[in-house]
């Protein structure tokens, strides 16, 4: 373990000299800063180095390698972006608080206030100040959201140390690779996907993708590999033809010509089911010229060259995305037939595409991250208020997950103001982008002067016009129609309150209606007793005990023999074991039969669950419970997409776990899409049978709507969910798959 520091006030001249591996890693950063700033006085910044190299002494990375590796290469990282002294600071810093002995108070000492605040809110909850994993996570992610609004420098050093975290990530033991891989795909590339920030998007992507599907991954490589040369032909053939044509209208421009990211590609081939082939933007040439009116020049010139692809021209320059990304697109059919993707944009967007908001990261000593650009940062700060009141960790990841990584629409008001909405967004979410109220009193809309069903998917360009009516209040069915977290929020709270004060009201007559049974009077326990009785449930409120009541969490039955003594009422014949109050909900018999129980309630063995067949979870999901009024408690896997319309009221939640299954097997449906050839079905039924899996079911056919394509609908028995996943991994190896999906 480190020393600690007992002098807060000490100087680097105070600190032993580091491990030279670890001094050679460090001259060379301060090399690279030297280059960049030569006037910089890096004192701050060595002091900062001998600091953290001395608290973080002999530890090491599971590379080997000296821990100090890690933190140098985050301040590598951020030097690309020219990031200021604090900053610099905090990279080499930000582990200190987390891994060593150090305070926060003795950063705040030695480094002043702009580091700490960095440091703290890159830093994670400690495991002391949280009750479980997912309220540890939730909470460090909201905290770090918190401060990203006060300093952006927070998470650019946070992207930085995930970065060099992916990059070496193959020295973590596999289920730590894809719990982070799986964390960096869901949240941190989808942040650096908000702030604009494309190159480092695209490489946390690329290496989250690697270690998630590593099957999947290397035969895609391997197969752009493969055509690497026929590619590389054509895109040199095009690259020169553009820039001739540019050349001869007088437009200025440089071209640049690139593959599509691997993750993109696969994420194109399983949303569209088609192979590799029929990607139209596989090849992409980008054209930086001086000016918006050469880029549309530019755009002409590229139009009457090759036949544009109907559909696929975007003008990101008049509409930029909410991440100010500005570019022309286009897609064209290029020379042999080739299909290929053009963006245009001029260097000061092309800076913006690449880096985001670091492109506006200027040095300068005291600089405040947020002040950079607060447009960009507009949606976190509206994150951040939506969110002030989630207290559940479910609600808030999936919610974050939702806003982080919208694919956009754009649509108007009759007044024509710019409405950005995420793809498949209804008009309720509209009416709730426009106002609270609005959403709330919305009773239908108007696209383009036509009235639409609720639940109609808005497209570009569409004019919605929201009818309302007075006194009218949103539906829970909204909820598995909206697609905005800000929607979705506000009909929660609505529903939440009406669905809390039903509730109270039932379990207040409930509980009369047993005391009346019982023969115990209330008024010899008077409110105080109800309130004692509240306070042992947890309950701070006699409201949230009649309201835990109506929703079924306990009988009124177990209320009584708490608040009655046994020999005062019908109670007392009533066996011991009625009187101790269970923490979950009564009932009948357990999930499955004893000798085979599959699901259970963390802590009981005598309630009643099943699976839901929105969803059909299977052992190894992460899985979480559902009061039902009279059925028990519904299991939903964490993905379902019902999760999110039901769970609106964290009372009804519930912990559920996975017990013993032996030999149990589960009924699961899937989609196989392939090549419509002699030979697939013999390949996949091969697969199954080396699984030892039984097919219950199973229909083929050709895919009409893709010419040359078949779909297998089947229906197979599995034992777990990593026994599916190694049937799915298979099959989408065998030739001629396309895809596979399992159907919820």
């Amino acid at each position: 373990m480190p020393k600690q520091s007992s002098a807060v006030q000490a100087t680097q001249t105070e600190y032993p000299p580091a491990p030279p591996a670890v001094e050679a890693l460090y001259r060379e950063l301060e090399s690279e800063i030297r280059r960049q700033r030569p006037e910089e006085d890096l004192d701050p910044l060595e002091k900062a180095f001998r600091f953290a190299a001395y608290h973080h002494g002999s530890q090491t990375r599971r590379s080997g390698e000296p821990y100090m590796a890690h933190p140098i290469e985050v301040a590598r990282i951020l030097t690309e972006i020219n990031m200021d002294m604090p900053g610099l600071q905090t990279a080499l810093l930000h582990d200190v608080v987390e891994d060593t002995g150090v305070k926060l108070e003795e950063i705040r000492k030695v480094f002043g206030d702009q580091v700490a605040l960095i440091v703290d809110g890159v830093t994670k909850l400690s495991k002391l100040e949280a009750y479980n994993a997912e309220e540890r996570q939730a909470e460090s992610y909201r905290k770090m959201l918190l401060a990203m609004t006060t300093d952006l420098r927070v998470i650019l050093v946070k992207l930085a140390d995930r970065l060099h975290n992916m990059r070496t990530l193959q020295n973590l033991p596999p289920e730590k690779q894809e719990r982070i891989a799986r964390e960096t795909l869901e949240i941190y590339a989808p942040i650096a996907h908000r702030l604009g920030m494309g190159k480092v998007r695209g490489e946390l992507e690329d290496l989250a993708f690697r270690f998630l599907e590593p099957e999947a991954s290397a035969d895609l490589m391997r197969e752009v590999e493969s055509r690497r040369h026929e590619i590389e032909a054509v895109l040199t053939q095009v690259q020169r033809t553009v820039e001739e044509k540019l050349k001869q209208e007088g437009i200025p421009a440089r071209v640049e010509g690139r593959v599509k990211r691997l993750y993109s590609i696969y994420q194109k081939m399983k949303r569209q089911k088609i192979g590799l082939d029929q990607i139209y933007d596989l090849l992409a040439l980008r054209i930086i010229t001086d000016s918006v009116l050469n880029c549309y020049a530019a755009l002409g010139v590229i139009h009457k060259e090759w036949t544009p692809i109907p559909g696929r021209i975007k003008d990101f320059i008049a509409i930029p995305r909410p991440n100010l990304y500005r570019s022309l697109h286009t897609s064209v059919i290029g020379p042999g037939g080739h299909a290929f993707e053009v963006q245009i944009r001029t260097e000061e967007m092309h800076r913006i595409a690449e880096e985001g908001i670091a492109a506006h990261w200027k040095y300068k000593e005291g600089h405040k991250g947020a002040g950079v650009d607060e447009q960009r940062i507009a949606w976190l700060r509206q994150l951040v208020e939506w969110q002030q009141e989630m207290r559940a960790p479910g609600d808030f990841l999936s919610t974050l997950k939702l806003d982080l990584y919208p694919e956009e629409v754009c649509c108007f008001t009759p007044r024509g103001k710019v409405i950005v909405l995420p793809k498949d967004a209804t008009p309720i979410d509209f009416a709730y982008a426009i106002h609270s109220d609005v959403g709330h009193a919305c009773v239908g809309a108007k696209v383009n002067g036509r009235i639409v069903p609720l639940r109609y998917a808005l497209r570009n360009g569409d004019v919605v016009e929201i009818l309302t009516q007075s006194g009218h209040m949103p539906s829970k069915d909204w909820l598995s129609i909206v697609k905005t977290s800000r929607a979705r929020n506000k009909i929660k709270h609505v529903i939440n309150a009406a669905e809390r004060a039903r509730a109270i009201e039932i379990g207040a007559k409930l509980l009369e209606k047993e005391a009346r049974r019982m023969g115990v009077s209330f008024g010899r326990a008077g409110k105080t007793e109800l309130e004692r009785v509240a306070a042992e449930y947890g309950y701070s409120k006699i409201e949230d005990l009649h309201a835990a009541l109506g929703y079924g969490r306990f009988s009124p039955r177990q209320i009584l023999q708490k608040l009655v003594p046994p020999a005062e009422g019908a109670a007392s014949h009533a066996p011991e074991a009625a009187r101790t109050p269970p923490a979950t909900p009564p009932a009948a018999a357990p999930a499955e039969s004893p000798e085979g129980v599959v699901l259970k309630v963390k802590g009981a063995d005598d309630v009643l669950l099943y699976r839901a067949k929105c969803c059909n979870p299977l052992p190894g999901e992460a899985i979480v419970g559902y009061i039902t009024r009279g059925k028990g408690v519904a299991v939903h896997s964490t993905n379902c997409t019902n999760v999110q319309s039901l769970m609106y009221d964290a009372e009804r939640r519930i912990e559920v776990e996975w017990a013993r299954s032996p030999g149990e097997t589960f009924a699961v449906r899937m989609l196989v899409h392939t090549d419509d050839r002699p030979g697939v079905l013999n390949q996949l039924t091969g697969i199954l049978a080396e699984e030892q899996s039984n097919i219950k079911n199973l229909e083929a056919g050709s895919d009409h709507a893709r010419g040359g394509l078949a779909v297998i609908d089947m229906t197979v028995e599995v034992k777990d969910k990593k026994q599916l996943e190694r049937i799915v991994s298979a099959m989408r190896r065998a030739s001629g798959v396309r895809d596979v999906q399992r159907v919820l």
